[in-house]
């Protein structure tokens, strides 16, 4: 908590700075105008949503705060308003400071290493900022870092309970109930990548699994609202129209995403986006007016379903798009290898193929029902 509030500090200080010393002409005005082009979308569109997919990794760690259910007094009302309020604070100081730093210094003259401390750091009796801004920028790493492993320890120990993961991941400290082994684990393994893991690469390889992880959401949302979880015929019968909307409206979405994409510009290609979008729009208007919904939330849901989760698909599949190839053999790569440990460990040693009456459930998920039952009793 009080790094968090040291961290928001230097953030506000950065933002008064910028605005400060800055200049609304960087705006529009870039140093070497021969070469770079100016305006307000020097870029245009295509550039907005290309920087939107590499710095997509910013909206990560708010699945954090979710985490925290086993931790918090009353989790209905807690989480997602804890969720919600800091998706909102979040993005306000964000586009402050992007804001601030465009101000500052024209888009082809800021430092990509240190953009804030670089600004001040050639002004004369301003270099003091930089120093000070250097300082909060290396603690609002230890604090990224703190709460990611924070939520993801959690995961671990969650999924080490079921025994999907090994049950030594689930172990809870007696002292302060806190998933101990999983955050010794992450620690170790975080700080292998970081030694060994080029920055861009690291950047590049968050930004694709992010957007891949927000896309299942988004469908499972869809999913578990419009089909029940009781194995009858009704189910089934609905469970084909959800999942044909579902595998349409992705397809609409990457067609969409190919166009902007690979077709050159022209009348042509601004009449096949439009014909895309149209056909989005109407799928999801189909599928509201055909389908009901199997289920209704008792404390909180999604509002304006589908709608919310149907533009939450067709924006992360675009920004996808917008990533390049080499991100997506990395994601293959550790795809398929998450995939083989799932397949030739996790299906044999979890609960459900226990309760399957499986071969291999044994003794991974009797040691992850004692840790279960331990993590219980000391649950907050």
């Amino acid at each position: 908590m009080v790094l968090t509030v040291v961290h928001v500090a230097f953030i506000l200080f950065i933002i008064v700075m910028g605005f400060w010393r800055g200049d609304t002409r960087n705006l529009t005005r870039p140093v070497d105008l021969a070469h770079n082009p100016g305006g307000f979308f020097p870029h245009g569109a295509a550039g907005v949503f290309n920087g939107a997919a590499m710095v997509y990794l910013s909206y990560i760690g708010y699945d954090a705060v979710s985490t925290m259910a086993e931790e918090v007094e009353r989790p209905s009302r807690d989480i997602p308003i804890g969720v919600s309020g800091s998706v909102v604070l979040v993005t306000l100081l964000y586009c402050l400071m992007a804001a601030s730093m465009s101000m500052l210094l024209p888009y082809d003259a800021i430092d990509t290493e240190a953009p804030f401390s670089g600004a001040f750091k050639g002004s004369s009796g301003w270099g003091w900022v930089s120093n000070v801004i250097g300082a909060g920028a290396s603690l609002g790493i230890l604090t990224s870092l703190m709460v990611a492993m924070l939520g993801q320890a959690r995961y671990l120990c969650v999924i080490g309970r079921s025994g999907v993961m090994p049950a030594w991941l689930a172990k809870v400290h007696p002292c302060t109930a806190t998933p101990v082994n999983a955050s010794a684990f992450l620690g170790v393994f975080t700080a292998a990548l970081a030694l060994f893991t080029e920055l861009d690469v690291l950047l590049n390889l968050v930004s694709i699994g992010t957007l891949f992880v927000f896309y299942m959401v988004a469908n499972a949302v869809v999913y578990r609202r419009y089909v029940a979880a009781d194995d009858d015929d009704a189910d089934h019968r609905r469970a084909w129209p959800t999942l044909v909307f579902l595998a349409a409206f992705s397809l609409v979405a990457l067609c969409f995403t190919l166009l902007w994409q690979f077709a050159p510009a022209g009348r042509a290609r601004t009449g096949l986006l439009a014909a895309c979008g149209a056909a989005a729009v109407a799928t999801v208007g189909a599928f509201r007016a055909l389908v009901a919904e199997a289920r209704r939330p008792e404390l909180w849901g999604v509002p304006a379903m589908p709608w919310v989760p149907a533009a939450s698909v067709f924006l992360n599949v675009f920004l996808l798009g917008s990533l390049d190839r080499p991100s997506y053999v990395r994601f293959g790569f550790f795809t398929a290898a998450a995939v083989l440990v799932y397949v030739l460990y996790s299906v044999h040693a979890s609960y459900d193929a226990e309760e399957g009456g499986g071969a291999g459930a044994g003794a991974a998920a009797l040691d992850g029902a004692k840790v279960q039952d331990e993590a219980a009793d000391f649950k907050v």
